[in-house]
């Protein structure tokens, strides 16, 4: 089925300058689709490190296995991406498909395979036809160019609607340092990675342990703070790079005053795509900022916020533009975490609907049901038993999420 366009997309792709140490190329390989591009090379200078997080499915992908063993040399020369197929639950042929790839992209660039990373986003179950991705290495080693970011966003799509980018520019020890990142990502979408592939790049100079310090706590301020449906995909890899280009001091401590711009400008980089796979989430209408205080821990207020976004009946409820703050509540309640009844506070567009456990005197429902007309919808909540807060992102629940999904295989 052809899918439109979502209705929370970016007006535009955002402008994405090169960056030193970092090429890539595109092209259409018939994994699956016919007639667009879906293999993505990535290479790096030598030098560049590298750091990832994965996904916790016990069911992961052989993809994801290699990631898992080649994160620990830290080193990288290219990421090979396929969109299509997952080359998950594909058994001993997963595998197989997966040392093929490496070997002929190491080859190919002659480089060590350890520095060989791959990423596969699509249909689960069915054999890779890793072929034609190796056939096409020469040609795709051909097209490198430092200004294909667009393209390669386009690439690794599935039921994505809208190429997902971002892009910053801050400092590092006195050197101007540029981020870029892509994402793909609709459906399957839940923290412990979601359902989706991202590759964020840099010219900063970081060795791979600050990467990997960086990515792992940016991942759970951003890409694990999402949901879409509350399923967690076999594939999710986001991985980031540093070519070190920049020239910068290369600081051991990801706490460095002199990196504080940096992870500052990262996580707010990671967010704006976390956000943007939440705005192009399967059939939505409406992007649900939720926001939880009060909790007993930073973490307990982050699963009670993730089990208000996961809730199928408030979801239909924001779909349905109605302000049902009861099941919020339900919500709350069974989440498993700390609550206080009798101090609970339930807002919505900034207008407290229920306080200290009961709705309050006199609520005037009418700029609530307002604020739920809007494609933006802040839900806030305060489950008085201590200090910790966490904010999660989801969106709504939509007859386009059944369509979507109900013909994906067809």
């Amino acid at each position: 089925m052809e899918l439109l366009k979502s209705p929370l997309a970016p007006a535009n792709f955002p402008n994405m300058p090169a960056i030193d140490g970092v090429q890539l190329s595109t092209r259409a390989c018939g994994i699956k689709y016919q007639g667009r591009k879906d293999v993505l090379l990535m290479a790096f200078d030598e030098g560049s490190t590298i750091g990832g997080v994965l996904t916790k499915s016990l069911t992961c992908s052989a993809p994801v296995e290699c990631c898992q063993e080649h994160l620990k040399f830290g080193q990288a020369r290219a990421i090979v991406v396929n969109s299509g197929n997952a080359n998950a639950f594909t058994g001993k042929l997963g595998n197989a498909s997966v040392s093929r790839t490496v070997a002929a992209t190491a080859a190919e660039l002659g480089c060590a395979k350890e520095s060989i990373f791959v990423a596969s986003t699509g249909v689960i179950g069915e054999p890779l036809p890793d072929e034609r991705i190796t056939s096409a290495l020469g040609q795709l080693k051909s097209d490198l160019s430092s200004d294909h970011w667009q393209a390669a966003a386009e690439a690794i799509m599935t039921t994505d609607t809208f190429a997902k980018g971002a892009s910053v520019k801050t400092q590092v020890g006195g050197k101007t340092v540029t981020i870029n990142g892509i994402a793909k990502g609709s459906g399957m979408i839940a923290p412990d990675m979601a359902t989706m592939l991202s590759f964020i790049a840099t010219d900063a100079a970081l060795s791979s342990a600050v990467v990997q310090s960086l990515i792992s706590r940016g991942a759970d301020l951003s890409f694990n703070a999402i949901t879409v449906d509350s399923d967690t995909s076999t594939s999710d890899t986001v991985l980031l790079c540093a070519t070190g280009k920049a020239g910068n001091a290369i600081y051991q401590d990801i706490n460095a005053p002199e990196l504080a711009d940096f992870v500052s400008a990262l996580n707010g980089l990671l967010r704006d795509l976390a956000h943007q796979v939440v705005r192009d989430g399967e059939g939505a209408s409406k992007f649900v900022s939720i926001f939880v205080s009060g909790a007993e821990s930073d973490t307990a207020a982050k699963k009670i916020g993730l089990a208000i976004a996961n809730s199928p009946l408030v979801k239909t409820a924001i779909a349905g533009e109605d302000a049902n703050w009861g099941r919020v509540v339900m919500a709350v309640g069974k989440s498993g975490e700390r609550a206080d009844r009798d101090k609970l506070s339930i807002a919505m567009g900034g207008v407290i609907i229920a306080k200290d456990g009961q709705r309050v005197e006199g609520f005037d429902e009418g700029p609530v049901a307002q604020h739920m007309k809007g494609q933006d919808i802040e839900v806030a909540v305060d489950v008085g038993i201590c200090t910790g807060s966490a904010t999660v992102w989801t969106c709504d629940l939509t007859h386009g999420y059944i369509e979507i999904n109900a013909d994906y295989r067809s």
